[in-house]
Formats: structure tokens, sequence, C-alpha cells
């Protein structure tokens, strides 16, 4: 198994730890001490060792950090883990609603007469560190660069990870590495730069066409690289990791060089000051121009050899899906539980010889278990799917020619109407994104609101962005491109995206409808602009949506065709692929309504 269902964190495990952390600000002579999800590579995944946040609080989501003062431990999370961290910490930690509640506000409101609060500038990006001191200016607190206080209190921390990395084949990387190399050494030199650090692991895995596994669900191996405008690279990673040839462009470097080469660098350097540790910052200072990893949108534009290895992984997955979806009809509810069917779908997907990994804990939550967000079945929390429950089951595989990523909701024994018009609202939104052509030159946030409008409607809506950028082989959340209010980088052809509309009660249901989709270039219509270009989707996931929480009534003409038309491009896409038994179950599944 691939995924674990051990308990990771404790609730009661966060005093004792708690209470040592505030010894140590004591004897360092600060009021305080930051710590964040993130590891030296800003990433939003990171190795057992650098999971301090989760062992120091028991908070074991994607994304937040901790403020730990001697009075007060604010643990900041957002939207998507409100439910989540009520559950995993203990009263000693305080929850504290972000981004509507400020660290700069919150360390005001706490520190009134000012205070030190120490930072360790390798897990904080300068982008960060500047606007909050912006923000403090005048208040008598000061953010003060200091030793891992988390790091000299945890015993037990895990080495870090010294795992091999692999090539990654032409055939589904697209373009050489020397192609790309040179491409963005050329806009370097375009852009008056002598170099770029590169900090994000999956940008130097597409750079290099190489893939790790340091970090768990993620093919990426940690490093640092320096691009230079001269076409050569510096590759800052331990040695032992690297046992296959780089060539020539590319000189390799023990990580503990980094800082030295980077005050060796003469002219501009080009950085992403959202993602560039302050430590790494205080080296290169006035030097720095905020030009953005000069990987992450050529990565996100993904090559047709890409987009063709995406499309054939999605196909593969979705038999895996459905395998699991037909197994699950015929069980009696009340006899099975969340575990036994994340168990299920691994093993299916495990039947590909393409199979890497998962791209992410499986999200099996029945009940009010599906209400949390990110939901992490662990031995403690296993539950059986009851009569009348609705099960958000999201997962994803990596495969070498893709990554995929896929939520369905689905009903268990006779589901009440509430849900189902809850669940029909999801729907539309999911279907009128799908249905979307928007100009060239609109971002994320100009066209999320689409798949909430039909929520909005009723007076509800959801804590989450509409979707995620996704790589190719690569992470399961890929910058720049999201579809969220917050995200300002256009849209254009190659991006892949989920299409992610989704519905929470606490306490009682949660729902989630889930494609993956690219960015393509729209053709023309009659009577359109001739000299107006457009873009809408491609779809490449071809699941069945479950009819039985559909109300029909509640669909327009075109969202029905729309649904209609899907499902019978996924009994052509699949049917062919499936055993005896599960086309029998996909040829119900995806009769028109």
């Amino acid at each position: 198994m691939f995924q674990s269902f051990a308990v990771t964190a404790r609730p009661e495990q966060g005093p004792p730890r708690l209470a040592a952390l505030r010894t140590e600000l004591a004897q360092a002579g600060l009021d305080g001490f930051l710590t964040p999800r993130a590891d030296a590579h800003q990433g939003e995944y990171v190795a057992p060792r650098d999971e301090r946040l989760a062992w120091l609080t028991g908070f074991t989501g994607s994304a937040g950090f901790c403020v730990a003062l001697s009075d007060i431990a604010g643990v900041f999370v957002d939207g998507r883990y409100r439910t989540q961290v009520k559950a995993q910490v203990a009263s000693d930690f305080t929850p504290v609603p972000w981004p509507e509640v400020g660290l700069s506000a919150w360390l005001k409101e706490q520190l009134p007469n000012g205070g030190k609060v120490g930072f360790d500038p390798w897990l904080h990006a300068a982008e960060q560190i500047s606007a909050a001191q912006k923000e403090l200016s005048g208040s008598g607190i000061e953010l003060m660069r200091s030793d891992n206080l988390v790091d000299r209190i945890w015993n037990d921390q895990p080495e870090p990870p010294l795992n091999p990395v692999k090539a990654h084949p032409l055939e589904f990387a697209g373009e050489t590495a020397e192609s790309k190399i040179t491409r963005l050494a050329t806009g370097l030199r375009d852009a008056g730069c002598s170099a770029a650090v590169i900090t994000l692991p999956d940008s130097i895995m597409w750079l290099l066409n190489i893939r790790g596994s340091d970090i768990g669900y993620n093919p990426v191996a940690h490093g640092f690289a320096i691009l230079h405008a001269d076409g050569l690279v510096d590759l800052f990673m331990a040695k032992e990791k690297l046992v296959i040839p780089l060539g020539d462009r590319v000189n390799i470097h023990e990580p503990n060089a980094f800082l030295d080469s980077l005050a060796a660098l003469d002219g501009k350097v080009q950085v992403d000051l959202g993602t560039l540790p302050q430590a790494v910052a205080d080296i290169l200072s006035d030097r720095m121009i905020d030009g953005g990893d000069p990987c992450a949108l050529p990565k996100a534009c993904k090559n047709l050899a890409e987009i063709a290895g995406s499309a054939e992984a999605h196909l593969r997955d979705a038999v895996a899906v459905v395998e699991t979806l037909c197994w699950l009809d015929a069980q009696t509810p009340g006899t099975v539980t969340e575990t036994q069917v994340v168990t299920r779908l691994e093993e299916n997907r495990r039947r590909d010889n393409a199979l890497q990994d998962i791209s992410f804990d499986t999200i099996a939550g029945t009940g009010p278990n599906g209400a949390i967000m990110h939901y992490r079945v662990t031995e403690e929390t296993d539950s059986l799917l009851k009569d009348g429950h609705i099960l958000v089951l999201d997962s994803g595989g990596q495969y070498l020619d893709g990554t995929t990523d896929i939520t369905r909701t689905i009903a268990v024994g006779e589901v009440g109407e509430e849900e189902k018009t809850c669940f029909t609202r999801v729907l539309k939104g999911m279907i009128n994104m799908s249905m979307l052509r928007w100009p060239v030159g609109l971002a994320g946030r100009d066209v999320e609101c689409i798949a909430r409008a039909p929520l909005w409607a009723a007076g509800q809506d959801f804590n989450h962005g509409v979707g995620h950028g996704v790589g190719a082989y690569l992470s399961v959340h890929e910058g720049p491109q999201r579809l969220s209010r917050v995200s300002s980088v256009p849209l254009q052809p190659g991006m892949i995206l989920s299409n992610e509309p989704g519905y929470y009660r606490e306490g009682a249901f949660g729902i989630r409808i889930e494609n993956l989709v690219a960015v393509q270039e729209a053709p023309a219509l009659p009577g359109g602009d001739a000299e107006r270009a457009m873009l809408n989707w491609c779809t490449l996931t071809f699941v069945p949506i479950d009819q039985r929480l559909i109300v029909v009534e509640m669909l327009t003409t075109d969202e029905r065709d729309w649904l209609n038309a899907y499902h019978r491009d996924v009994a052509e896409k699949i049917r062919p692929r499936l055993g005896a038994e599960a086309q029998l179950w996909l040829d119900a599944a995806t009769g028109p309504v």
C-alpha cells in the first residue's frame, strides 16, 4: 500500500512540545516564534523532516502556520481546514481564521507593547517577511532571524531524504533538457539578467527532465539551482541522489556550496520573491529582480507530448476508478468502511505498471467526514458507509505519462432530497465551467465565479478554489495557474487545471465533483468576432457522475445535453477497457437523463 492509515499526530502531544518551545523562547530572549508548514524550497508538500507544524501542533493540513507566544499559540488555517483543525489541536492552541486575520494584525493585538518574534529565514519567503515587516512598522514588534527552535526540541527528527533521481523519458517530456535550458537562458539575457535562482523542486525536475522521490506522492528531489544566461546550470543537490548523467550543461555541487555561489554571482539575478527563502534574499540583496520562477509558466503550458500522455493516463486511471465504483455499488450499505474503499481503489490502480505512486492521500469521507475538505481517514476515524450517506472520494495517481486527480460523490443507499439538491447545484457549476468559452487574456479570478453561481443563487458557497494547476508526472498542485479569485495569471493553451466546485455542511455531509481539464484554443463560431481569439476546455477525466444524486428538473437543457454527451464519451472511451461486470455497470451509469 502507498497510503497508510496510521495516526501521525495526536492533540495530546502538542502541549508538552509547546511548553518545551516556550522554554527555548525564553532562553533565546524572544517573545514568539513562527513555525510554518513550508520547507526551504517553499513548496506545498514537505518531507517528514520538515513536518514541523504537524509535529508541534498536531495539525496536518497542507497550508498554515503557528505563532507561539508566551501566553497564546495561534494556528492560522484557511477555509479548507476550519473543521479539521478543531479535531487535531489541543486547547492550548487557538485556531485563527486566515487570511481573514493576518499575521501582523494578530501580533499587534497580542503584543500591544511590542516584542521580538523569531523566524527561520530558510522557511519563509522574502515577500512574506517584507510584507509583514512593513505592516508591523511602528508597532514595536520586530521579526528576528533565528535558528529553528522547533528543531532544537525535536529529538527524533527524521534525516533529510537522499533518494536517487531518475531520468524522465523524452517521449513523455516532449522536449530535451538542453532545449529547455537554452530557451530559458535566452529569456534571461533578453531581460538583462545574468542568472536566475530556482528553489522549487518541481521546477528543477521539469528543467532537467528528471524525477525524484524525496516527498511522498510527488516525484521530486530536493535541491537548488542557478540557471545562468550563458546556458549553464549549477545544481546544488546531494551527490548520493545523482546516479544518472545530467549532461554537459549541468555542474553539480553539494548543497552547502549554494550560499557561496550566490554571493559570487555578478549582475542582476532573477528570482521569485513569493517563493525565495529569506536566507537567499539576504545574500542577493539589491541584485535581485522579481521576475518570477523562469520555469513556472513554461512548465504550466504543457506541450503536445505532455498533453497526450496526461490524456492517456486519465483513461487508464478511469478504469481503476470505474472498477472500484462498480464494486462499491454491489456492497450492502453498512458493510464497507472508508479504508476498504481506499484500499480497493489503490489495488485497482496498481494493476497499471505505469503507476509510480498515488498523487496524494485518497480522501474517502462518508457522511459527516465528507464535510472535512481534506479528510484523511485513519485507523481511529475509519467509518462505515451507511444507508443515506454520501461519500466524497477524491483520489489520483502518479503515472510515468501523467498525473491524475478526480473526485466523485457517491450515493450510499437512499439519500435525502436536501443532499440531492445541493449535489445538483454543485454539478451545475461544474458543467457550466466545462462549457465555458472565454477571451484570451482572462485569468482564473475572472472566470471562477461561473462554477459558484448556482450555489450563490441559493445562498451557498464553498471555502476552496474552484481549481488548481496540475503537473505532467509532477506535483498534483502546480502553479502559477489556478481557478481562484486571487489568481491573476492569464489562462493559456496547454495548462491543465482541476474543475472542482463543492459544498460542505459541517457535521452532516460534503459534496465535490472534479474533472481535470486542459486549456485549448476554441474554434470560431458562426457569427462570432473573427478577430477575437477565444479559449475553452478539453476534458481529460472520463468517469460517470452519480445520476442517483441528480435532481434532473434543476438542469437546463444545455446542462442536460452536456451531461449526456459527457456520459456518451465516457462509455465510448472507457467501456472497451473494462471487465464484463464493470461494462454492465457502466452501461447503467452512463444512460441518458
